[in-house]
């Protein structure tokens, strides 16, 4: 028998959970397998080349580009500061000099002859790869990073913006459909905050300000996230923004309660040490942000691998993910095998779903996505 995937948000109180740390080059892993990390320590590290700025060294000095070479100071592979001379000129029986100086820190590495200019290296910039979340080293890969594993609640939301935090979860709404003012934002720093169904562009600077590393919410206006961004939002992978504090909602745009399912596991979380990504695959669903609790002792643990076996069936909960019923919760209670025709005049496979609030109604199943308890 065919079953419909149906990709959706995971919201689980435990499971196993394992995170590749790759650097972004080759470099050096600095943990083996079996330790424990915490998600402040550093797993493996490299360095970056540095920019490159060019210096016009047969303008400054008046010369043919094939007379650079012969006119330098220093040698290719020396290192320079900044204002010093690196090539110098003589002319009228060597009484005038004219000198070319270096437009950055860095190391001298070319002095072309073709078009007169010289190349400078500017010192390689450090990355530290973080291990992310609490957990133990179950693979190393030499020279590029290690894999990561722990157990405890993992939370998906459906957009985000901001990367990679940690903090201690705060509840700062009472109810999956309050919305926090930025007047309750006091002590906050190093936090990460549910502030209920929206997060607004105030609460969000004020967060900031006072030192929030996250904030989660339902909902976030779309005039909100444009004022944030400085720009419209496309098709784009998010999480690299420099903002300063990351944010994810859990619903969709606009006010938005958050799942009672999710607000539930936020509320018994409370208090934790949890692991935040902003990132997302805007569109495609390829990448969601996420919440990461590790948690020591739960007495049943689900492995992320057997997460959607088998599709829909009756019975599961799912979340609409387009208008008219967009953002609302339900239950599957019927998934007829016939095609189903549209207003286009295209022909579907739907289901029927029971909202919360009673009503039932028939949507096509690419209209829902699973939500895994």
């Amino acid at each position: 028998m065919a079953h419909a995937y149906t990709p959706g948000l995971r919201v689980t109180g435990y499971m196993k959970i394992s995170k590749d740390r790759r650097l972004p080059l080759k470099g050096e892993v600095v943990v083996k397998v079996g330790d424990r990390v915490q998600a402040e320590d550093v797993v493996a590290k490299t360095a970056l080349p540095g920019n490159v700025k060019t210096v016009n060294v047969a303008n400054a000095l008046g010369i043919p580009p094939g007379d650079v070479p012969s006119c330098m100071l220093k040698e290719i592979g020396s290192s320079v500061t900044e204002g010093e001379p690196i090539a110098m000129s003589k002319s009228l029986f060597g009484l005038f000099k004219s000198t070319a100086k270096a437009n950055t820190s860095g190391t001298l590495e070319n002095a072309s002859e073709i078009t007169g200019q010289v190349t400078l290296r500017e010192p390689a910039i450090p990355v530290e790869m973080l291990a992310y979340m609490d957990g133990v080293v179950t693979e190393v890969m030499p020279e590029e990073g290690v894999v990561i594993q722990t157990s405890g609640a993992f939370i998906q939301g459906i957009f985000g913006i901001g990367g990679e935090r940690v903090g201690e979860l705060v509840m700062l709404a009472d109810h999956p459909d309050d919305v926090t003012g930025a007047d309750k934002l006091d002590q906050v720093e190093g936090k990460v905050l549910v502030v209920g169904a929206q997060v607004t562009y105030a609460v969000i600077m004020k967060a900031k300000e006072k030192g929030a590393v996250a904030l989660v919410a339902g909902g976030i206006a779309e005039q909100d996230l444009r004022k944030i961004l400085g720009f419209d939002l496309g098709v784009a992978i998010t999480g690299s923004e420099d903002l300063g504090i990351t944010v994810i909602v859990t619903e969709g745009f606009g006010k938005l309660a958050i799942a009672r399912k999710t607000f539930d596991l936020l509320l018994k979380l409370a208090g934790q040490k949890v692991s935040i990504n902003g990132a997302t695959q805007i569109r495609a669903g390829v990448l969601r942000p996420e919440i990461i609790v590790p948690l020591s002792d739960q007495p049943e643990v689900k492995s992320s691998e057997d997460m959607f076996q088998g599709g829909l069936e009756p019975g599961m909960t799912i979340r609409m993910i387009r208008q008219p019923y967009f953002g609302r919760l339900g239950t599957v209670t019927e998934l007829p095998p016939e095609l189903f025709p549209l207003e286009t005049e295209a022909h579907v496979r739907v289901l029927k779903v029971k909202l919360e609030g009673g009503d039932t109604v028939t949507v096509p199943r690419a209209n829902v996505e699973m939500i895994e308890g």
